[in-house]
């Protein structure tokens, strides 16, 4: 029976079972369930999780038709999904110690239910602002839903499968986009918004149901929260959403035409220099810079960024290329159908080869995948339609997939040997996925822009009236539209626009196949990078093992055994909270050693 303090006092340490021990300061225990229960609480885990992550995708599928229906101009528009991520980056700097100080039933609870409400007010909302408002508060609730939706998977894996049940968790995660794609456009057609925000009002509530009924088992609970977050986070998070303002609307009004781009990035550096400054002089840190600032943890966050950069190909180039070429959502739907099984193909595979050992492996296969798919739509010309993409699609899809699960446990294995770290590597996890689709797709539009105004220069500079060719063709143009047009002068305009018209298509094209070879050679450089690393790490450690087997003393053939040393006394810490458990490890002391 447990004793008086712990029953009272919420903080006091719980004796847990080796096998129910958290594996992190402020996530659940994991108790033994029966396999029925291990089943409804992976169904409530997948439900938790496409409904954090349908939320912005269905925003960033239907955009076009989002502004129709609100009435927006595209720069307006662009603020939606702007304003989720604005909101969402940086909302694990307190979601992290709120689980650890107010416990697991409270976090659980209160922001699902939050969640719920926000998705209900979207349905009553008909003005930009209004839209703009709910968009913020939907970003900082949907990060409390991305944990969640890890947390219930978890549960539904014994101790020596957790680790791919981990995998599994993060890679449900990117199921939501190519979902949104292939919701029906009668949804849309028949109230626009509201029958949009009425689909994701209906998943908030259904998952609020279901964490009702099957509730998370609880975890031990710390006093962790210090003033000094609070002002971190206050310099943190509009420092934050400045920079995503700049990425998500930089392209449409353009880098060197809006005046206040140059003052919001001024003062993001200015905030988030005053932010890291603060933290790297306090006693506790909320963000440890030190640790963050260590060669691996920056080699991992410019792996994963570039990696993002890179994928940004499958939503801005393949999709934005289609919809040039006049591509509706119906004719899209059957790619998005190929990318659907892609990602779960790339989920199943890493869950059921992933090795603690072995990590960067993965990162290094999904990275070939990812050139080869972006070479292949290298090769794109105006005839090319949906199919032609199923190949390159899927392999960025299964790529993309693959390499999310050991990346995030390169970083994990460093916070398990410090747990203090989780907040730290929480955050540059978000930033690197949340800031880098950003950042990716802002880059890759700037760059098919770039290049398609380089083509078009190229193609319209000869097409001049003295070269018969342009004669002739405009001729056959203005002649097509004989039976529709009887007056010669507004045949042979017209002739001019579809000329002009197909000109402009071919300087599309070329500037996305510049786009698909570019990602294609970031891909490759990310990938020479890291092999280079490994083949010097591996170097280096050869002559340090050949050291430390050379400095071992021989053992004696006949030596008596030593007596048995005492034990030293337990301490405190030893004997109130034991190490934790390492995730899909059946033993708890197995490393995961193996960092990018």
């Amino acid at each position: 029976m447990p004793s008086l303090p712990a029953m009272t006092d919420p903080y006091a340490p719980r004796a847990w079972l080796p096998h129910e021990r958290p594996m992190m300061p402020g996530s659940p225990s994991t108790p033994l369930h029966a396999p029925a229960r291990r089943a409804a609480y992976a169904a409530v885990g997948l439900l938790v999780s496409l409904t954090g992550g349908l939320g912005n995708a269905l925003v960033s599928a239907n955009l076009q038709s989002l502004q129709g229906a609100l009435g927006l101009y595209a720069a307006e528009a662009a603020w939606l999904p702007a304003a989720f991520v604005m909101s969402n980056v940086s909302m694990n700097l307190l979601l992290v110690k709120f689980r650890q100080q107010y416990g697991l039933r409270l976090f659980t609870e209160a922001f699902i239910a939050l969640y719920a409400l926000i998705a209900l007010a979207h349905v009553f909302v008909h003005d930009f602002s209004t839209a703009l408002a709910l968009r913020a508060a939907h970003g900082m609730t949907a990060a409390a839903m991305t944990s969640l939706g890890l947390y219930y998977m978890l549960q539904a894996f014994p101790a020596p499968l957790r680790l791919r049940g981990l995998v599994i968790a993060l890679g449900t995660s990117q199921l939501a986009l190519p979902l949104a794609r292939l919701l029906p456009v009668g949804v849309l057609e028949a109230s626009a918004w509201r029958g949009l925000t009425l689909f994701e009002a209906g998943l908030a509530l259904l998952s609020f149901a279901a964490v009702l009924v099957l509730k998370l088992p609880p975890g031990d609970r710390y006093r962790v929260f210090e003033k000094l977050d609070f002002l971190t986070f206050a310099l943190f998070a509009p420092g934050m959403a400045l920079l995503c303002a700049v990425l998500g609307l930089g392209r449409t009004l353009w880098w060197t035409q809006s005046a206040w781009l140059g003052w919001a990035l001024a003062g993001a550096i200015v905030l988030l220099t005053a932010a890291v400054a603060l933290e790297h002089h306090r006693r506790n840190p909320l963000l440890n810079t030190r640790w963050i600032s260590s060669a691996g943890l920056v080699r991992l966050g410019l792996v994963m960024l570039l990696i993002r950069v890179v994928l940004s190909e499958q939503g801005v180039g393949a999709v934005g290329l289609l919809q040039t070429l006049g591509m509706g959502p119906d004719q899209l739907r059957p790619l998005f159908v190929i990318v659907l099984l892609g990602t779960v193909a790339g989920v199943g595979a890493s869950a059921w080869l992933i090795s603690p050992t072995r990590l960067h492996w993965p990162i290094l296969f999904a990275l070939a995948l990812m050139i080869l798919g972006s070479l292949l739509d290298a090769q794109v010309t105006s005839l090319a339609r949906p199919h032609d993409f199923y190949v390159s699609q899927f392999l960025l899809a299964f790529g993309s997939a693959y390499f999310l699960g050991p990346a995030m446990l390169s970083g994990m294995s460093q916070v398990i040997a410090q747990p203090r770290n989780l907040v730290s590597f929480t955050v540059i996890f978000g930033i690197s996925q949340n800031l880098g689709g950003l950042a990716g797709s802002a880059l890759v539009g700037t760059f098919q822009t770039w290049r398609e105004k380089f083509h078009s220069s190229q193609l319209t500079e000869p097409l001049t009236l003295l070269d018969p060719q342009v004669v002739a063709r405009l001729q056959a143009g203005a002649a097509a539209l004989a039976g529709t047009q009887a007056d010669p002068v507004l045949r042979n305009a017209q002739g001019s626009a579809a000329l002009a018209a197909a000109a402009a298509r071919e300087a599309n094209v070329l500037a996305y196949a510049d786009v698909f070879l570019f990602t294609g050679v970031l891909a490759a450089l990310t990938l020479v990078f890291m092999m280079g690393h490994a083949a010097w790490a591996a170097r280096r450690g050869a002559p340090e093992m050949a050291q430390r087997t050379a400095q071992a003393p021989a053992p004696a053939a006949a030596a008596p055994s030593p007596a048995p040393a005492a034990s030293p006394a337990p301490t405190p810490a030893s004997t109130a909270a034991p190490a934790p458990e390492r995730p899909g490890s059946a033993d708890p002391s197995a490393p995961l050693t193996d960092t990018v």
